[in-house]
């Protein structure tokens, strides 16, 4: 039985029906309206990238009954009663219990919403689920909005400040914070800042959010310490924790950081319960610590080994680096491992090397800027972070400063790393090993 129907609970179904074709009986409960869909992909269907809704499912209700997998929609498990190995189902048309053999809990993330007044207006919008990103198109299309307040200056944050410029809208964006995403360091985190304020969004920090002004139950600003921002649609982008109560209430564990805590196999501390998805804590591979991140790319890779020990294979989720990357329209932002603050509060020593180049050679049309910035173990040398921001090009290069990350290489080491070279791609020093080196001579002067 699988009690939430994305990527990680039809990963999991998808992989048990795989290695039991036969003799295995497998219920999905989603108590939205849609499984198996990419929710990443809504900003970019609010921006007008993506055609409709329907493009950013991988695989209809449908697809997955066709494989003996009975996906039940509308239908929202209440509770979880290990002693009778039972769900509670809330259904349109009744209330039922379930039994199980063996579970997965993939109840996602729960978003943030603020306590202030007017929280409940028309026209403030989540973006959690499919359905919200539906919503959000409706009300753009039916109401035909001006001006759009961002709270939160995250990952989200961002991709739908790039959204609703991309629609036409004035944008103004808001954090309570010093700076926009909180996972950069502060000196990274001020190219994104500067960024944001060329593309015209009316960027303000330091600027919580008090509450909002509504006129006939619809939105019409947003108050903060600084005053009250004009606004026809609020969209908010205030993070997400671990949705691990219904998992908590029946006695399963749950970690320090909210997650519901598993082991390597996805087991949690419940007999024949697994868990898989964000909401479960983690291990970061790097602080050697728990922590909560919410990915898709983790959801699906947790749930495929559930799955695939639940239909009598052995697979392991080892750990994540939280590596991520994200936009705003032609600006692209990247990170990596642990940030200066992170890797200090993890007992490391580091120092840290940035350096500007560009994304192709000089010389090749096309070339733009990309700042890379290396976090490493000042004793050692090895690397224990990334960040790179800049435009077309830029972000992608993350994933060669994951892979040293993820073997746990020293910024020496890095140094000879064989990366692909060619005019159109990158200068003849691909700005990776630029800063690896740069690192590596920082290091020699460091060293007694």
């Amino acid at each position: 039985m699988v009690i939430g129907g994305d990527a990680a609970g039809m990963s999991a179904a998808s992989q048990a029906r795989r290695r039991r074709p036969d003799d295995l009986r497998i219920v999905a409960f989603e108590k939205g309206q849609h499984v198996s869909y990419s929710a990443c992909g809504i900003p970019y269907l609010v921006a007008g990238d993506v055609g409709t809704s329907d493009d950013l499912v991988a695989r209809t209700p449908e697809a997955f009954r066709r494989l003996d997998i009975d996906v039940r929609l509308g239908s929202e498990v209440v509770a979880i009663s290990l002693d009778e190995r039972t769900v509670t189902v809330r259904a349109p048309d009744r209330t039922y219990d379930e039994p199980f053999d063996q579970l997965v809990i993939a109840t996602g993330g729960v978003p943030a919403r603020p306590d202030v007044p007017g929280a409940d207006a028309a026209g403030i919008h989540g973006v959690q689920t499919l359905e919200d990103g539906i919503r959000i198109l409706s009300f753009l299309e039916r109401h035909h909005p001006r001006r759009a307040v961002v709270v939160g200056a995250g990952y989200i944050g961002l991709e739908m400040a790039e959204a609703m410029i991309r629609r036409g809208l004035e944008v103004a964006l808001i954090d309570a914070a010093d700076q926009p995403m909180r996972t950069l360091d502060p000196d990274m985190a001020s190219l994104v800042a500067d960024a944001l304020r060329g593309l015209g969004v009316d960027l303000r920090l330091s600027c919580p959010l008090e509450g909002f002004d509504v006129s006939g139950g619809r939105v019409t600003g947003v108050r903060t310490a600084e005053g009250t921002l004009p606004a026809d649609i609020v969209i908010l982008g205030l993070g997400t924790r671990p949705n691990s109560a219904l998992a908590a209430d029946a006695g399963i564990t749950v970690g320090a950081t909210g997650g519901i805590t598993v082991d390597r196999r996805l087991r949690t501390s419940a007999d024949g319960v697994w868990a898989a998805g964000d909401c479960v804590e983690v291990f970061h591979l790097i602080s050697q610590r728990p922590a909560a991140v919410a990915l898709g790319t983790h959801a699906n890779k947790q749930g495929r080994a559930a799955g695939i020990n639940i239909g009598g294979g052995y697979a392991t989720f080892p750990g994540v680096l939280g590596t991520a990357v994200s936009k705003i329209c032609a600006y692209e932002v990247a990170r990596t491992g642990l940030s200066t603050t992170e890797a200090a509060t993890a007992g490391f020593a580091t120092f840290a090397t940035v350096t500007e180049s560009t994304t192709r050679a000089g010389y090749y049309p096309g070339a733009v800027p990309i700042t890379t910035k290396i976090i490493a173990e000042r004793t050692t040398g090895r690397l224990l972070g990334a960040q790179i921001v800049g435009q077309e090009g830029a972000a992608k290069r993350i994933d060669a400063l994951a892979v040293a990350l993820w073997h746990g290489m020293t910024v020496e080491e890095m140094t000879g790393l064989d990366l692909s070279y060619a005019p159109p791609f990158a200068p003849v020093w691909d700005p990776v090993l630029i800063t690896a080196r740069k690192a590596a001579e920082k290091l020699a002067t460091l060293k007694p």
